[in-house]
């Protein structure tokens, strides 16, 4: 399994490749950063590791067997001009485009699928909100049904969370659930007891202005219950939206003790890895501090 852009690496994104015997399947091949963060554009660090990442996701999915598409949010796919031909002669399964989706992804949906014509030059494109799919001897891929961005009734949207077993080893990718937040995306999790688990944390960054305490306080409850309610799981990726937070180990503190208590590994995407993190986002502003000394 390779993970790339995830915001412990520096770039925003849950890109996730993972290999079978026969297949190679690409969980959201996206990467982007924040425009805007402490009032600073990104720095050029920042730019020069997301050059980086996009490259290795264009080699990565230039080979890939199976592409799967969350949500419409821009870290989660490729989108630009000229990146359509990425798509052609793969298998997609994308989340709905026109149900149980808001609008601005209802439009980058449509915009992808119809204008740049991936819908037609893909091999075949299919909806996997809620469905279960045999892929090959010993290959499941189960999707769950649309589960908020976050918080319940969330402007945000929804996205899919991909299940793959291979051989009854369950890797589950729970994209933008932020913790997970929400008892739809919590109940998945739990229903279908994965061994791995790699998660969006919750946005502890946005406390108290765009997500409200009480929600956090939900989220980390919600970890803490997937960590004593699963006998199987072996290991949490736990990442993307909670390392835009400089002190996100402290906040999360329960979470860690907890998991140690259970003998479950928590690292990020950079730890699993085996590279060191780099917070980048959320170090821009002592990034251009250095810059102007």
């Amino acid at each position: 399994m390779k993970l790339i852009g995830f915001d412990s690496m520096g770039s925003r994104g849950m890109a996730t490749v993972i290999y079978t015997e026969s297949l190679k399947i690409f969980i959201d091949p996206g990467v982007s950063y924040a425009p805007k963060r402490y009032g600073l554009p990104p720095h050029p660090v920042e730019l020069e590791r997301f050059n980086e990442h996009l490259d290795i996701i264009h080699r990565e999915i230039s080979d890939s067997n199976i592409v799967v598409i969350s949500h419409y949010h821009r870290d989660h796919y490729l989108y630009r001009r000229g990146e359509e031909e990425f798509y052609r002669r793969k298998i997609l399964y994308v989340k709905n485009p026109v149900e149980n989706i808001n609008v601005s992804q209802r439009i980058r949906a449509h915009i992808l699928l119809n204008k740049m014509r991936v819908g037609e030059i893909a091999s075949r494109v299919i909806y996997a909100d809620n469905s279960s799919n045999v892929i090959d001897k010993g290959l499941h891929i189960t999707f769950s049904p649309p589960v908020p961005h976050g918080a319940d009734n969330t402007p945000l949207g929804y996205v899919v969370m991909t299940l793959i077993d291979i051989d009854g080893y369950r890797i589950l990718h729970a994209s933008d659930v932020q913790g997970p937040i929400s008892f739809k995306a919590l109940d998945f999790i739990l229903k279908n007891k994965p061994h791995l688990l790699i998660i969006s944390g919750p946005p502890t960054y946005f406390e108290g202005y765009k997500v409200q305490s009480i929600e956090i306080e939900k989220s980390i409850d919600n970890l803490r219950q997937i960590i004593t309610g699963l006998e199987e799981l072996e290991t949490i990726v736990l990442d993307h939206h909670l390392l835009r937070d400089l002190e996100y180990r402290k906040k999360l503190g329960q979470v860690y003790d907890e998991a140690r208590n259970h003998n479950i590994r928590i690292v990020t995407a950079a730890e699993f890895m085996g590279k060191p993190i780099e917070q980048l986002e959320a170090l821009r502003k002592e990034l251009w501090q250095k810059e102007s000394h």
